[in-house]
């Protein structure tokens, strides 16, 4: 993997989902939160984009209005945000919340010059809102935002380890894919990331590295180039 000094970290609001439904697993969210200190201990700079999928999932909320339902789903990638800030500074990481949504008490705006300001600083900037409009994804989100910190790469977090040629979970003889392009997802129509992020990236050269959080040190084995994930290029 090539040289990475600053990293947009995208996590699924599945990342911190407890079972049976509950919206938080406080265990699990701690352990998230180490395995970023461990990253930023490295020296490279983290931008984070978090889900909201645990609290709510705008595209099944029946007949309501799309618009007023991503509204809502920007809220709850909001609150994963400050619940992902307080467990990271309770391990004693400095941590900062922007959002592209107006939300002055309770975090600054997104730009550009801010977030240069919180990295400069030595802080893990947790970018909330998504992309601050209905109709857009999380994973939109995350690689409008890699492009505007100029990010070296996207780590994916998935509960999934990698991409494989078919469900893992229904076939046991499904085979990891190490590399692929995003013309293949593209072509393939492959639930990896939405459309949008894959035209985007592959537009703008911005390779994405897909693995999972399931086991300790998965994060920062992907930094360090291990033969895990799925690492997808122009």
């Amino acid at each position: 993997m090539k040289n990475i000094k600053r990293a947009l970290l995208k996590l699924s609001g599945g990342a911190l989902a407890g079972k049976n439904g509950n919206t938080f697993d406080f265990e699990k969210l701690d352990g998230v939160a180490k395995q970023i200190i461990e990253i930023a201990e490295t020296g490279i700079q983290l931008g984070i984009v978090l889900g909201g999928g645990n609290i709510w999932r705008g595209r099944s909320s029946g007949d309501m209005d799309r618009t007023q339902a991503d509204n809502m789903g920007m809220l709850a990638t909001t609150i994963n945000s400050l619940a992902l800030q307080d467990a990271l500074e309770r391990q004693g990481k400095a941590a900062a919340v922007v959002s592209s949504i107006e939300i002055p008490k309770i975090a600054d705006s997104f730009n550009k010059r801010r977030a240069e300001e919180l990295f400069a600083q030595g802080k893990i900037v947790i970018l909330a809102g998504g992309t601050g409009n209905p109709f857009f994804s999380t994973d939109t989100a995350a690689v409008l935002r890699a492009l505007e910190i100029d990010a070296d790469i996207i780590l994916m977090a998935k509960d999934i380890d990698a991409v494989y040629n078919k469900d893992p979970r229904k076939y046991p003889d499904a085979v990891r894919l190490p590399r692929m392009t995003y013309s293949e997802i593209y072509e393939k129509q492959l639930q990896v990331v939405d459309m949008t992020s894959a035209v985007l990236c592959m537009e703008h050269d911005l390779d994405t590295f897909v693995f999972g959080l399931s086991e300790d040190n998965n994060m920062l084995k992907a930094l360090n180039g291990e033969d895990i994930g799925t690492y997808i290029t122009k």
